[in-house]
């Protein structure tokens, strides 16, 4: 009985083991297919503020442009794509994109300096930290984009603002957006702490990492 129920197990474990092995090439041709449906697009930055510039993608805020690559790469669907690069104190970078099937697109951004920007005033300025949790998170004050959050958190980084009472937005693709208020004062150091929750009913549109 024990040679007939030992020799059934290794017959049933060749037969698991054989559509196992059917099944590799059916997975692998999906991906193949799926890779060739759709485009990549990757990004370059002549600079630190280039490379640290946020990227948003048929407006939505989709991570920084020295981190769009490998597991964080960026494909897209055929089509023409609305590109918007953006940083502090300069000017919006856009450019419309057309993707090809199986195709890769780079997006050579150079930010120019905007001469509206307002920086504090000297000896007056107020400090803020924002530490987040992703630190990948696009961070708003006043409703403009400043940048990502690990700018802005850990023992090192910080940023300087007129006192007064701001409005600070935190949002990522895939998490809740995260929105509150401060009111800073001069030669002091406000600190706000989060950690975004995810949102699993979120669409992310036509923009699909690997």
């Amino acid at each position: 009985m024990f040679a007939k129920h030992t020799s059934r197990s290794l017959m049933l474990a060749f037969a698991f083991a054989a559509i196992a092995a059917a099944m590799v090439p059916s997975v692998a041709h999906a991906r193949q297919n799926t890779n060739k449906v759709m485009g990549e697009l990757q990004f370059s930055g002549a600079t630190k503020v280039d490379k640290n510039a946020g990227v948003w993608i048929d407006g939505q805020y989709v991570g920084y442009v020295d981190e769009l690559k490998g597991d964080k790469k960026i494909m897209l669907l055929p089509g023409q794509h609305d590109v918007s690069i953006r940083r502090a104190a300069y000017k919006d970078f856009t450019q419309q994109v057309n993707i090809e099937p199986g195709q890769t697109q780079l997006v050579a951004v150079r930010l120019e300096k905007d001469p509206g920007w307002h920086y504090p005033s000297k000896g007056d300025e107020a400090t803020l930290k924002v530490t987040v949790v992703p630190e990948r998170a696009a961070v708003f004050l006043d409703g403009g984009y400043i940048g990502h959050a690990s700018d802005f958190g850990g023992a090192f980084h910080a940023m300087l603002v007129t006192p007064g009472t701001h409005q600070i937005k935190v949002e990522l693709a895939g998490y809740k957006t995260f929105d509150t208020q401060v009111n800073a004062r001069a030669h002091q150091k406000t600190e706000i702490k989060t950690e975004l929750v995810k949102d699993s009913g979120e669409q992310t549109g036509a923009v699909a990492k690997q």
